[in-house]
Parts: C-alpha cells; sequence; structure tokens
C-alpha cells in the first residue's frame, strides 16, 4: 500500500524527500530509475510518474532540468546495461528454473515482445511498466550483440527521460494539471501501456515476427554456433 501511494501522490512525496535531503533527490532519483531499469526482480518501482513528477519540480526551479535530465539518463542507460550483462550472465536457462524472484509470466511476455520487435523493442519497451525491466534482460539472455543494444538503449533512455521530464518541466505546473496531478499520474500510467498493446495486437494480427526481430534471432544463432564450435 506504501508503494501505491508514492506512485500515486509521487509529486508530494518529492517534495518531502526535496525538504529532507535537499540535492540529495538527485541521487535518490538516480537511485531509483537505476534501479528499476536494473534489476528485474525491482519492476514495479515508479518509472514514468516519477519523471514527470520531478519535471514539474524543475519547471518550478526546485532542481536544476539539466543535471536531472542527464543523471536520470544515465542512470537509465546504465540500469539497462546492467540488466542486459545480468540476463546474459544467467542465460536460457531462466526460461526452465523455477524462481522466486523472476515471475515467469511477466518474462515470457518479455521475450515474446523481444522476439517479435528486435532491438527496436528495447527503445518501445522503454514506455511501457514492466517490460521496460524485462527486456534488456531477455536481450542478455538471448546474447543480442551489445554493441546494437547499447544503440536501442541510447535512444530509449533518451526518448524516455527526455520526454516525461520534458512534459512535467512545461505542463506539470499548469493550474488545471496541479489540480488533477493524480489523475494526471494514472493518465500516464495508462498511456504508457499502449506502445506494449498496440504491439500485442500487431503481433497478434500478423504472427509472425518482423525482419529486425529475425536478424536479432539469426545473429543470436550464428554467436551461439560460433562458442559451441570453439569449445
Amino acid at each position: 500500500m506504501a508503494l501505491i501511494d508514492f506512485i500515486l501522490h509521487v509529486d508530494r512525496h518529492l517534495l518531502e524527500l526535496l525538504g529532507q535531503y535537499g540535492l540529495w533527490l538527485y541521487p535518490i532519483l538516480f537511485l531509483i530509475v537505476f534501479v528499476e531499469t536494473g534489476l528485474v526482480v525491482m519492476p514495479f518501482l515508479p518509472g514514468d510518474s516519477l519523471l514527470f513528477a520531478a519535471g514539474a519540480l524543475a519547471g518550478v526551479g526546485s532542481l536544476d532540468p539539466w543535471i536531472l535530465g542527464g543523471s536520470l539518463f544515465v542512470a537509465a542507460v546504465l540500469g539497462d546495461s546492467l540488466n542486459y550483462f545480468i540476463g546474459s550472465r544467467i542465460g536460457a536457462a531462466v526460461y526452465v528454473r523455477d524462481s522466486r524472484w523472476i515471475r515467469r509470466d511477466h518474462l515470457e511476455r518479455a521475450r515474446v515482445f523481444f522476439e517479435r520487435h528486435g532491438g527496436k523493442s528495447i527503445v518501445i519497451a522503454r514506455f511501457a511498466p514492466f517490460l521496460r525491466t524485462f527486456v534488456p534482460f531477455v536481450a542478455g539472455v538471448g546474447r543480442m550483440h551489445y554493441g546494437r543494444f547499447l544503440a536501442f538503449n541510447v535512444l530509449g533512455a533518451l526518448a524516455w527521460v527526455g520526454s516525461f521530464v520534458g512534459l512535467g518541466y512545461f505542463f506539470g505546473n499548469l493550474p488545471m494539471v496541479k489540480e488533477h496531478f493524480t489523475w494526471v499520474l494514472l493518465g500516464i500510467i495508462l498511456l504508457s501501456l499502449l506502445p506494449a498493446l498496440i504491439a500485442w495486437w500487431q503481433t497478434r494480427r500478423t504472427g509472425d515476427a518482423s525482419p529486425s526481430a529475425r536478424d536479432d534471432r539469426e545473429s543470436v544463432d550464428r554467436e551461439s554456433a560460433d562458442r559451441e564450435s570453439a569449445g
């Protein structure tokens, strides 16, 4: 219940944290974004609503927008990279082992999503709760080439942080938005699910993987074959 309250009233809680810790709010926000994107066992932390509320604080001068955006961008890139390397370390055994820490249904959805959309799933998943935590992990499990992964990682982090912090900065302090901030946050959460829902609908409609996804899978297969022959 405490987590739900934090998500729905994140603006109020950020103000409290700012009053208590001052500039330490920057590393606190960095840590939240890093953990949400970097640890596959922590997909429930707030993301989109947190960025929007932080941007609103920057809009009234409580936080520096460039320091805020830059630090959260770095946190998002490093978090996805950590998640990728954890996945590559564990490998495909994660699909057959039972784990008390990783939800199998979330992992399976992310695997199907990644196989359908390939590299662009790294960008799309940034805007979808849970998927943004699981897709980088799945990319690591599948041994997606890290250079390709990093390019999509950086692009996705830039789009995600820039859009939500920017929206909060420019619109988060409008009277209508401030009066209905909780409803705005709920709307953001619902909207953040749209990319994944659209992608799911396209998958159901076409029933086959995209060319970029097939390229990624073929690349993974070649790398696995190379490792087996080398061994």
